[in-house]
Formats: C-alpha cells, sequence, structure tokens
C-alpha cells in the first residue's frame, strides 16, 4: 500500500461486473499524469419498506435472484416507514431484481443509481478527489505491458473530496468527408500542435508555389495516407501519444466521433482511443437522436452543449455563426450553403486548403473555448456539483448529488419519482399588470436572487417539509398547507454556501465560477417544482413562487405609500416612475433611498411576524432616463382611455456621463424571428424618440428606400422547423411552406434534401408567397414588409407621440 496520498481531477466513471463481485473504475488526472482507481467488491442496492421486505425476499428467491444479504437499516421514507435494504454484488442480479420487484408491484427505493454513483455520492466527492492505494502495472487488454505513454494504475484505493487544480489538456479535432460518409481528412489542434492527416499525395509542387499556409501560431503539419484505412490507423496511433485529456469539437460526439466510430467499423479497426486500449461504449438517448460517448481515462466536450449549458444564446449554434459572434472570425470557405460540394471539390482538385479548411474548425472551436473559459466552467459545474465533467443539463442529478448523502446521514431515504404528485399547481413568477405610456425616470429594482433567498429565508426544504408537519407548532408556514421545520433542513445551507463562494468569485472577478454557481443556484427552484425530480412536492414550488408574488405585492404597496406609482413588476423585478421632474442626480438618489427602505421592511416584517432572519435583498438596479412600456398590439393607446399593456415588453434608455445605451426586453430587436430591417429600424426610431428628435422624415426615407429594394438583403426571415417536415400538415406557416419549396426544386435537381428534418432556414415573403433565400424566384412583397415589419414596430412607440406610422407614410405610399 502506497500510503502517500494523492489529488487529482475525476475524467471518467464506470461499474463493471466482475468475478467476485462489482468493480468501480475511477480515471483521474493527477500532476504526474493519468491514473486508473479499482474499487472492488462494491455492491448495488435498493431498499424496500419493512412490512414489504419478506414477499421481496420470497419475490427473488423464487426467481434465483437473491441478493447477497439484507439489512434492517435505521432508515425510513418520507412517509416515516422503515426499510430494509437489499444489497446485490452483480449488476446483472440489481437490475434483474429491481424488475421482478416492479412486476410484482413491490416498490423499491433508490434503485436508480449505480454504484460509482453511490460510492461518490456518499463520500461527497464531486471532481477534486484525494486518493491512497496500492499500485499495480499498467494493462493493456488485461496483459501486463510498459504502455506508452503509461497510466499508473490503483488497486485496494480509498477516497475522500478534495478540490483540484491539475492542468487538463484538450485536443480539438474535426473531420471532411464526402456525403457517403468515406473521409477525406481528420485534424486536430491544441497549444502545442496543429495537425492534419489527408488521404492523397503532397502535391510538392503546389506546396512549392504556395507554401503551407500559417494558419496558426505554429506550423501547420500534413501527413500524407494512401487510403482511410491508414487514415484512420495513423490517427489513432497519433492520438494515443498525444494522449489528451478532453477531447473537443462541433457536435463533435454525433458527427465526428460517431462516423469514426462507422468507418472504423467499415474497416475493421478498432477505435481504440480510450487509455485503457479499448474503443468507447456508446449509449443513445430514449427519447432523442443524442448519443453518448464513454472513452476510459477521457473526457468529451461538444462546444455546442457546453455553451447552451452556459446560458449563451445565439440565432444559431453553427460553428460559423458563433465564431462570427465571440471572435469575429469567419470560416475558410465561400460558398457555405453548398459546404459539402466546395470540399469534395477542394479535396479533389486543392488539398492543401482543404486542410487549411480543416485545421481553421479546430482553431475556432478552441478559440471559442478559450474565449468563454468553458473549460474553466465544466470544472467548476463539476467541482461544485459532482457531475461529470461531460454531463449536460442534469441539474436534477446535480440536486441529488449534494441533497442525498446529507438525507441519508439524517435516517431518510429519498422519495421515488411521481411519490410527490398532487393535484396541486404551482404557478409561475408573478408579472403585474403594465401601465403602458413613455416615460421620464423609470427606476428599476431587482430582488438579488430571489427564489434562492426564499428558501435561506423560509427553510423550504425537501426533508424540512416533512419535519415541519411533523411538529407545526413551531414551524414555519409555507402554502398549500406547507409547514418547514427551523432546524431540521439542508438546501437553505447548501444555497447558503453557494451564495458566499459566489460573491468570492465576483470579488476575485472570476466570471466562470460566478456564471457556475448562479446557473446552480437558480435551477434549485426548478427542480424541486420539475416532475422529473424525486424530491418534487407541489407544496414545496408554491412555497417559493406564492412567496414571491406575496413579497412583490407588498414592496409594491410600500413604494406607492410613498407616493411614487408602480407601473409593472415581472418575477423579481419592480418599475417604479420617480416623476416627470427630477434629475438624474435625484433619481439615482431616490433608488437607493427606495432599496434602503423595502430591505429595512422587509428585515422588520420577517422578525416580527415569523421570527426570521432576512435573506431577502433588494438592489438599485437600472434608472431609465426615458421608458416606453407599449400596449398590447391590436389595442392601440387612446389618451385618457383604459390601455392594456404588455408584459414582459419593454425598451428604455440607460444615460451616463459619456454614453447612452437603449435596452430591449422582448423586443424585435432581441428576437432571432424578425428581419435585419425591422431590428435597424426600430432601435433608430426609439433612439430618435427617446432623444427628443424627429421621426417622421426618417420613417418616411426607409419605407421610400425598401420599395426601391435597397434593404433586399436586410428582408431575410430565419426560423427553426422543430418538427421533421412531413409533421407539419394544419396550419402550415411560411416558413414550413418555404422548406417544402426549396426541397421539392433539391429532389427535381438530384441534389440532397436540406431541410426534411430539424434545423433552420433562411426565407423571403415574396408576391407568390415563401420562398427560400436559396431558390427565390419572384418579386419581394414590400407592402408585406412595409405593414408587418416596419409599421408593426413603429406603432408600438408612435402614438405616444401624438403620430402613427400611417399618418406619416399614407401620402407617400401612394406614389408606390
Amino acid at each position: 500500500m502506497d500510503h502517500s496520498v494523492q489529488n487529482g481531477f475525476l475524467l471518467s466513471r464506470q461499474t463493471q461486473d466482475h468475478q467476485g463481485g462489482i468493480k468501480v473504475i475511477l480515471w483521474v488526472k493527477t500532476v504526474e499524469g493519468p491514473v486508473k482507481l479499482t474499487i472492488e467488491n462494491e455492491l448495488a442496492v435498493f431498499f424496500v419498506v419493512n412490512e414489504q421486505a419478506g414477499a421481496a425476499r420470497q419475490v427473488l428467491s423464487q426467481a434465483h435472484l437473491g441478493p447477497s444479504k439484507t439489512t434492517e437499516l435505521a432508515l425510513k421514507t418520507f412517509t416515516q416507514q422503515a426499510v430494509t435494504g437489499f444489497y446485490f454484488s452483480s449488476l446483472r442480479d440489481f437490475y434483474a431484481a429491481r424488475e421482478r420487484l416492479r412486476q410484482a408491484q413491490i416498490k423499491c427505493f433508490e434503485d436508480d443509481f449505480r454504484p460509482d454513483e453511490r460510492f461518490l455520492m456518499e463520500r461527497f466527492i464531486t471532481a477534486g478527489i484525494d486518493f491512497i492505494g496500492q499500485q499495480r502495472k499498467a494493462t493493456l487488454n488485461n496483459v501486463a505491458v510498459q504502455t506508452t505513454p503509461a497510466y499508473r494504475h490503483f488497486d485496494k484505493v480509498r477516497c475522500k473530496p478534495n478540490t483540484s487544480d491539475v492542468k487538463l489538456t484538450l485536443l480539438s479535432i474535426d473531420i471532411e468527408c464526402a456525403m457517403s460518409g468515406a473521409l477525406y481528412s481528420i485534424a486536430a489542434y491544441s497549444d502545442t500542435c496543429a495537425q492534419v492527416f489527408m488521404i492523397g499525395q503532397c502535391p510538392s509542387l503546389q506546396v512549392a508555389e504556395q507554401g503551407i499556409e500559417q494558419v496558426t501560431d505554429h506550423q501547420l503539419n500534413i501527413t500524407w495516407l494512401d487510403n482511410e484505412h491508414s487514415l484512420l490507423k495513423q490517427f489513432i496511433d497519433w492520438l494515443v501519444q498525444q494522449d489528451p485529456d478532453i477531447i473537443i469539437g462541433w457536435n463533435v460526439i454525433n458527427f465526428d466521433l460517431d462516423l469514426l466510430q462507422k468507418r472504423c467499423d467499415l474497416q475493421g479497426i478498432l477505435f481504440a482511443i480510450g487509455r485503457d486500449g479499448k474503443a468507447p461504449h456508446w449509449r443513445k438517448s430514449k427519447t432523442s437522436e443524442q448519443q453518448f460517448i464513454e472513452i476510459a481515462g477521457r473526457v468529451v466536450l461538444d462546444g455546442i452543449d457546453l455553451l447552451k449549458n452556459a446560458t449563451y444564446s445565439f440565432p444559431s449554434f453553427s460553428l460559423d455563426n458563433v465564431a462570427n459572434s465571440l471572435l469575429g472570425i469567419g470560416k475558410k470557405i465561400n460558398n457555405v450553403d453548398d459546404r459539402v460540394a466546395e470540399i469534395t471539390e477542394m479535396f479533389n482538385h486543392n488539398k492543401i486548403a482543404l486542410a487549411a479548411y480543416n485545421l481553421e474548425d479546430c482553431r475556432l472551436v478552441w478559440l471559442i473555448f478559450e474565449h468563454t473559459s468553458l473549460l474553466d466552467f465544466a470544472r467548476l459545474r463539476a467541482q461544485l456539483t459532482g457531475l461529470a465533467i461531460d454531463r449536460m443539463g442534469g441539474s436534477v442529478a446535480a440536486f441529488t448529488n449534494l441533497y442525498l448523502p446529507k438525507l441519508h446521514r439524517s435516517g431518510y431515504v429519498a422519495p421515488n419519482m411521481g411519490d410527490g404528485k398532487s393535484d396541486l399547481i404551482s404557478p409561475g413568477g408573478y408579472v403585474m399588470d403594465s401601465i403602458p405610456g413613455l416615460y421620464e425616470n423609470v427606476l428599476v429594482l431587482d430582488f438579488k436572487s430571489l427564489y434562492p433567498s426564499i428558501i435561506r429565508t423560509f427553510k423550504i426544504d425537501p426533508m424540512g417539509l416533512i419535519e415541519g408537519l411533523k411538529t407545526q407548532e413551531n414551524s414555519i408556514p409555507g402554502f398549500d398547507g406547507a409547514s418547514f421545520s427551523r432546524e431540521k433542513h439542508f438546501l437553505p445551507a447548501i444555497i447558503e454556501s453557494l451564495w458566499l463562494e459566489r460573491d468570492k468569485a465576483k470579488r476575485d472577478k472570476n466570471a466562470a465560477l460566478s456564471q457556475a454557481i448562479k446557473i446552480i443556484m437558480n435551477s434549485f427552484y426548478g427542480v424541486l417544482g420539475s416532475t422529473g425530480c424525486r424530491f418534487y412536492d407541489p407544496r414545496l414550488a408554491g412555497s417559493i413562487t406564492k412567496r414571491s408574488h406575496v413579497i412583490l405585492k407588498t414592496s409594491k404597496d410600500w413604494i406607492e405609500q410613498q407616493g411614487y406609482r408602480v407601473i409593472y413588476g415581472d418575477t423579481d423585478s419592480i418599475f417604479v416612475h420617480a416623476g416627470e421632474d427630477k434629475s438624474q442626480q435625484q433619481c439615482l438618489a431616490l433608488g437607493k433611498q427606495l432599496k434602503q427602505l423595502i430591505n429595512t421592511l422587509w428585515q422588520q416584517e420577517l422578525a416580527e411576524k415569523y421570527q426570521l432572519s432576512c435573506q431577502l435583498e433588494i438592489e438599485f438596479e437600472t434608472h431609465f432616463t426615458r421608458f416606453l412600456m407599449p400596449t398590447i398590439r391590436g389595442h392601440g393607446f387612446v389618451k385618457g382611455g383604459t390601455n392594456l399593456g404588455t408584459k414582459k415588453r419593454y425598451a428604455g434608455l440607460v444615460q451616463t456621463q459619456d454614453q447612452q445605451e437603449i435596452i430591449f426586453k422582448g423586443m424585435e430587436t432581441v428576437r432571432s424571428d424578425w428581419t435585419e430591417l425591422s431590428k435597424v429600424f426600430q432601435q433608430e426610431v426609439y433612439k430618435r424618440v427617446f432623444n427628443h428628435q424627429g421621426v417622421a422624415d426618417y420613417i418616411r426615407d426607409i419605407v421610400a428606400r425598401t420599395y426601391l429594394g435597397e434593404f433586399d438583403h436586410m428582408l431575410i426571415y430565419r426560423k427553426r422547423l422543430r418538427r421533421k417536415l412531413t409533421l407539419y400538415v394544419k396550419n402550415i406557416p411560411p416558413h414550413v411552406k418555404a422548406a417544402r419549396f426549396a426541397d421539392n426544386i433539391n429532389q427535381q435537381q438530384g441534389k440532397p434534401l436540406k431541410y426534411q428534418g430539424k434545423g433552420w432556414i433562411e426565407y423571403l415573403i415574396t408576391l407568390d408567397g415563401a420562398q427560400a433565400k436559396e431558390y427565390q424566384t419572384s418579386a419581394l412583397d414590400y407592402d408585406f414588409y412595409v405593414d408587418r415589419q416596419l409599421k408593426a414596430v413603429a406603432d408600438d412607440i408612435l402614438p405616444f407621440i401624438g403620430t402613427s406610422f400611417s399618418e406619416i407614410v399614407d401620402k407617400q405610399l401612394g406614389l408606390f
């Protein structure tokens, strides 16, 4: 036994049935390199209430699925029933026993945890790990070898949680291929290499004339191979020598790695990219076409999935669009709409250009990861939650990882999915009716992390609900009959620790950590309100959202008692009209004054009414010097009348000493399904109105130039096909008509059908209806664009300055 404690970062974990018992395998990266940890003789366990334990033993005995042992435990369900643990030394028997008991209508608790998950969870191990164990020789396919590069192998391992700042190595990969899937080239990029593997012979004359392009900060290396078989073998050998901890790419699992696996299968090659010399393990989602890959000792991070997890949003997640948006860099290809044809053309006639293009895709992914600190985000998320670093989504699993071991130590087993269902409905966040208008001086006050702060203040917690209902005399009242224990709870403390970590991250200007914590904290309400969570109970979510309704309404009343008008409120924000006659300095002072007032009143209210320490905190967020709250479309503004205001749609001007910014919320400017012209038009009209400038000449000019065709390139719609094209049957929207129109032409011309599955389409509205951008044959319907885009946008604001789009342009329209 090596008694020196070593530290590392957890890369991958798995459970295997093994002769003599269940084996848990953990792959860890240490400062000395990769390490394989083997924990043997683990047991898989589920729990059955004692009243059914005897019947369960009998059912399993008859099926010859007897557990290794059963033990009555000092644990109970949320309904206060004691349980017996059923322990299995074989995963196969564990799953078979679980199924047999389900058929016998005997309920099993916590029967959906793998031993590796339970091993880590019960030890509070998330991503950083300390371990000691006995080192063995490395093996390759169960044969002792000296591998190159070597990994160390430990068994008889003991582990405990820690943090780890060990460096993880990345490799960005990308493939180019024919429409049939036949490979042309494979590229890889990291901070130490720029490598392309290409089928074909080195075109020496072309190289002599052009030179090998310096597309990166290090030289482009091309290895030339005779055929696909050699290409795959060479790439696999090279990747194993590079030995990256993490493989990154763009749709890298469902496209690049999936195709490499299929081409290896076709060529009879073992896709042996695992650190143990084995091929990856693949599994498919039961509900979608998503695939998952497990590579021993390595992790795959997909740039698209990780950006979405980090709450980035783009009209399109194509690599070209994201790279342009974040980096201002485009891809090295001219015809984006016919990418495959141009790639094939380069493969046949200019392989050097293809190599540069292939490598540039890798480099762009690398730069996006670097620019957005995606690896830091993924690491920190894993460290905070115990989710595997490559696990996308997983809010429910993150909550469970943090909560379950604490629950066990308090004597409870977790409920099953569906145990908390009832007829109660938990409402969403409170949204006030707005008072439409064009205002001077609107102040926005925001409650800081309102839902997490409600959980902290009112001790909202799954076990706390059970304990609170047992002893209601001194409990904290919730909603819908809920009561929460003042002492027995975990979630408030979990959130408090995350809160403090986020405050520290903000002070340290660690944006990745701050964002990771924010996402985790905000997910806890969603988890408690999700039927996909084992702790779901409408009384939990309702006690959060209904409390937030009370908090916003009460805060509104307090503000209006001070003589100020609240014109809108949404979930955690309150919009206050400060008055037309105040200076910017006076507004800023008032914002701070209202903030102090509300915070003081809530501290007093909660101490007097509930004997609680208040964790609610409102902040003065924004001063809009001019602010528009529009009416609902179709309900025009009537001076002195009763006007219906919108919700979640507004715009406001923020003025600082040296610059101004217009913030749009829910408006066309920030929506992906409106044309570029409508956005540019809206921004300029609002800018002029907010700055008390005339708009009539500008509007007439834009309308005239639209009819003259000057803005045709800005009239393109871009929308997502959310279903397969054949599934659109009734009420066919324009973008579906455009997609069908385009694919009919593709079929006639013998081209691949482009729009049959889900995806995006760009189209225009013509006199003959919607037509895809690449197949527009008819003249544009300018009347449609003027009415549906320009007029709709302008008439949100013009009535508030005493005019309308029609009044401004009607005479002019008669000329066209």
